[in-house]
């Protein structure tokens, strides 16, 4: 049977079980299972159990949920507030005036979250009401918060670059460190794009009410201290090979129940409820991760990803070919699947492909987070977009309309990448070892 009949199969019967409404870990279950009983003489179930255990008793993935619970405790405490006082006296004078809040502040949370999700939401509890209040417009406030909210899943500490660098064996650190200058990069393209935008429609930003002094300003600024400060300490320890992305996690867990003790908005209830958030988010991405193992160990006894490596690398298509024909798949693929999903479904097929091209993995890791922070805000399941739906009761097409600016930065952005590889190469290249270090 050939190559092409098999991924028929293989997709197929995934989208045949995600269509009817099952899991998409158990999805990925029943498509291996499928796999090894019909096109393999292997036992099904000794192959399984023996990968899955092997993948899950990982120590690299221990990163994931220690992460997932700092932002979760983050998420719980008084940061939202205290992170628009810090900002807003510095952005009110910028072009566009506070609608850089919703970008700044969720490349802020970014680098203590992981989530975009949880960036939106907590950026989007300060902002809108905020920005609501001061007049400006409602497609720049829903438009800018659901575009820059993506930032959650490139600014260290992602959790898919987490997933990703498990899913191909590299180093979380580094893929952590390739993610910081195209993450910035990101951010202030999409800063110019509202600056832009208040000298077309000047008649749109609303006058600054209020002019605070540079020391008043100063003042302000002790809000965005701690949060700061938790920051160099997670991704400089990683940088500084002082600690692994694990330990990293560690050192923000830590900081964050400081910092949430520090505000007063430690309570009980609050701890209890960040460790059960954390807990069911942890438990549904490392289903989606055993099944997405599962599949792999599938396709890789039924030679399904040689033989397509070898039939994409006999079509002769040219490195930037290849990532074009890859970016518009993982787009479409996102318009069904979560971001994570879309990584550990694909990889066992798509690594081939682009170890055969020469491409760095490193550098796949962050192009391929650029192309899943789209899939975020297009319809029709653009996770983005249903979190802003569940936060402002927008109709789904205004709020994919309002970010479809954001979303050809976006798009942009893979081009600069392309051109400029060394965005995402340089930094990984320059850092110490956690492990050599010691």
């Amino acid at each position: 049977m050939n190559e092409i009949m098999l991924v028929v199969i293989f997709m197929g019967a995934l989208f045949l079980l995600l269509g009817t409404g099952v899991w998409v870990g158990l999805a990925l279950f029943g498509v291996a299972y499928l796999g090894l009983e019909m096109f393999t003489s292997r036992p099904a179930g000794d192959a399984m159990l023996t990968r899955i255990w092997t993948s899950s008793s990982s120590w690299t993935l221990t990163a994931l949920p220690l992460f997932i619970w700092m932002g979760e405790i983050l998420y719980r405490s008084r940061l939202s507030s205290d992170m628009f006082r810090g900002l807003a006296p510095w952005m009110a004078r910028l072009p566009g005036g506070l609608v850089h809040v919703n970008i700044v502040g969720c490349t802020i949370f970014a680098a203590v979250s992981g989530s975009s999700a949880a960036t939106l939401t907590t950026v989007g509890k300060m902002s809108i009401p905020e920005l609501r209040k001061r007049g400006y417009p409602e497609y720049m406030i829903i438009g800018t918060l659901t575009g820059a909210a993506t930032l959650g899943l490139m600014i260290p500490p992602s959790l898919t670059l987490i997933v990703y660098g498990v899913s191909v064996e590299q180093s979380i650190s580094k893929l952590f460190m390739a993610g910081v200058f195209p993450g910035l990069l990101l951010a202030l393209l999409f800063m110019a794009y509202v600056a832009g935008w208040s000298f077309l429609r000047p008649s749109e930003v609303p006058e600054i009410a209020d002019r605070m002094s540079f020391f008043d300003k100063l003042k302000e600024s002790r809000f965005l201290i701690p949060i700061v400060l938790l920051i160099l300490m997670v991704i400089g320890s990683m940088y500084g090979g002082w600690a692994t992305a694990t330990e990293a996690a560690a050192i923000g867990v830590i900081g964050s129940l400081i910092l949430a003790a520090a505000q007063g908005s430690l309570s009980w209830d609050a701890f209890v409820q960040s460790l059960l958030g954390a807990t069911r988010t942890s438990a549904m991405i490392a289903l989606i991760l055993m099944g997405a193992t599962a599949l792999t160990l599938a396709m890789g006894f039924t030679g399904l990803p040689r033989a397509l490596a070898e039939f994409i690398d006999g079509l002769g298509l040219s490195t930037f070919s290849l990532l074009m024909a890859l970016m518009l798949f993982y787009i479409i693929l996102g318009m069904f699947l979560d971001g994570i999903s879309s990584v550990v479904l694909t990889m066992a097929i798509v690594q081939p492909m682009i170890e055969s091209a020469g491409i760095d993995l490193i550098w796949f890791g962050i192009f391929i987070v650029v192309v899943v922070e789209m899939a975020q805000i297009t319809p029709p399941i653009g996770f983005n977009l249903f979190v802003m739906q569940g936060i402002t009761k927008h109709e789904m097409g205004y709020i994919a309309k309002t970010a479809m600016p954001l979303f050809f930065i976006m798009v942009g952005m893979v081009f600069i990448m392309i051109a400029f590889p060394e965005l995402a190469t340089w930094l990984p290249s320059t850092m110490k070892d956690a492990a050599s270090a010691r």
